[in-house]
């Protein structure tokens, strides 16, 4: 009776696994990251009984907009669709006879019912389809429980950097970007859908840990804190990086960020503000001014001094001539050093490729010989020469023929090649001196 009944359930398992199926997934809400497919049926379905991990040959897969589908076969990621419209699965290790060639298909159909016999009338395969989500996961607030160490640049030019104390919070979204990963090596053969509460708790955990470094990135290019947030897609990008082994591993990247206003403890923002007048006062102008500033306040402070005007004036005085510096010496030194010295610039020759500094006769990065200057010329000797004269030879730089200009009063002939025998503005004689 077994043999009978496993024989009867094969046979009429495998005809009703035998229509094509269509398979469709309704909107994914924003909860939902990963679902199983299950084929439409309706009232006036014939295919009701058929297998719910059977997939038959010729079946069609709807994808939608915001929506990534795989097939799994037996275990194994078979197709791959992240396009929106209808995939045609022809591809399946399920035969259909109402697809494809009726003849192959027979055979085919033969050698399933005999496997399914095998098994006891159940076929021995899984198939399945599953959607993911692909569009922006959002709404995924964070805070950071403990400060995160932050360093200020108050003066880069004199090293003035203080530590501080962090605590930001925000919002930031994320997406799946490689769905076969999270399947993979998150979700996996999920039995009906895979909910973003599953894992939120574990990103935020790691989103966080990954806030210090990224922050860092920041601080180093002179980021004040409380100008972090206009620099959020800065934070994204190197949370990305930062979370390439963990999230990339998954397939999920942080796809934007919100941050509000990062605080730090109020004694620390006091000493930001100490160091920041400090590192004004180093100019002398700028002190010059901030003591004309107290001097005036001081002078309206004596003017209302309840032991009279003559009295607070003289402790001001007191005072001005105890500081061992007044406004006229800094503005005088402030004059004298309005900016910093020019910084030279780099001695030795420059070279097509880019070298610089170069002293010798070639250059030390190519090897290319040193130009000449263009106004040297190359005497029949071989050595190049700047003036009239060869210096090693003696010999007359070549031309057509000399050009001459007084070398006593600058008086140049109307043919400088033809010059008179003597300068007629001064008397000088033309000679070897008078040629340019």
């Amino acid at each position: 009776m077994g043999l009978i009944k496993a024989v009867l359930g094969a046979a009429g398992g495998f005809l009703a696994d035998q229509w094509r199926e269509y398979f469709y997934c309704e909107a994914l809400d924003a909860n939902t990251l990963v679902t199983k497919g299950i084929h439409r049926t309706g009232k006036r379905s014939s295919n009701t009984k058929g297998s719910d991990n059977v997939i038959s040959n010729g079946s069609i897969v709807a994808v939608n907009e915001g929506q990534c589908m795989i097939i799994v076969d037996q275990g194994k990621i078979t197709e791959f669709c992240a396009e929106a419209g209808e995939f045609l699965y022809d591809s399946s290790s399920e035969p259909s006879l109402f697809y494809g060639k009726l003849g192959k298909n027979l055979i085919e159909s033969f050698k399933a019912v005999g496997k399914r016999i095998a098994f006891g009338g159940e076929p021995p395969k899984d198939q399945r389809v599953y959607y993911f989500n692909t569009k922006e996961i959002t709404d995924n607030k964070f805070g950071t429980q403990n400060p995160v160490p932050f360093k200020v640049v108050i003066n880069e030019q004199l090293g003035f950097k203080l530590s501080v104390d962090l605590r930001c919070h925000g919002v930031y979204s994320y997406k799946i970007v490689d769905p076969l990963l999270f399947y993979t090596n998150v979700c996996g053969n999920v039995a009906e859908s895979y909910d973003r509460s599953n894992i939120d708790a574990m990103l935020k955990g790691e989103l966080i840990m990954a806030l210090q470094p990224a922050l860092a990135t920041l601080s180093a290019a002179g980021v004040s804190y409380d100008q972090i947030p206009a620099h959020t897609k800065e934070v994204r990008d190197a949370l990305n990086v930062e979370l390439k082994d963990e999230w990339g591993k998954r397939g999920i990247e942080v796809f934007s960020m919100n941050m509000g206003v990062p605080s730090i403890p109020e004694e620390q923002r006091k000493k930001i503000t100490e160091w920041e007048e400090t590192s004004m006062t180093l100019n002398p102008n700028t002190a010059a001014a901030r003591m004309v500033g107290g001097q005036i306040s001081a002078m309206n402070t004596a003017a209302g001094n309840e032991g009279g005007a003559m009295t607070g004036f003289l402790g001001m005085g007191m005072a001005m001539n105890a500081g061992g510096a007044n406004a006229a010496t800094l503005y005088t030194m402030g004059q004298q050093n309005p900016q910093a010295p020019a910084q030279p610039a780099p001695a030795g020759w420059t070279c097509a490729c880019g070298a610089t500094g170069n002293t010798g006769k070639f250059c030390s990065e190519c090897g290319a010989a040193k130009p000449q200057d263009a106004a040297g010329w190359t005497c029949a000797c071989g050595a190049v020469n700047k003036g009239k004269f060869c210096s090693e030879c003696g010999a007359r730089k070549p031309a057509d023929a000399p050009l001459y200009k007084c070398d006593k009063c600058g008086w140049e002939p109307e043919d400088p090649k033809n010059p008179p025998k003597f300068c007629p503005d001064c008397g000088d004689r033309f000679d070897d001196k008078d040629v340019q």
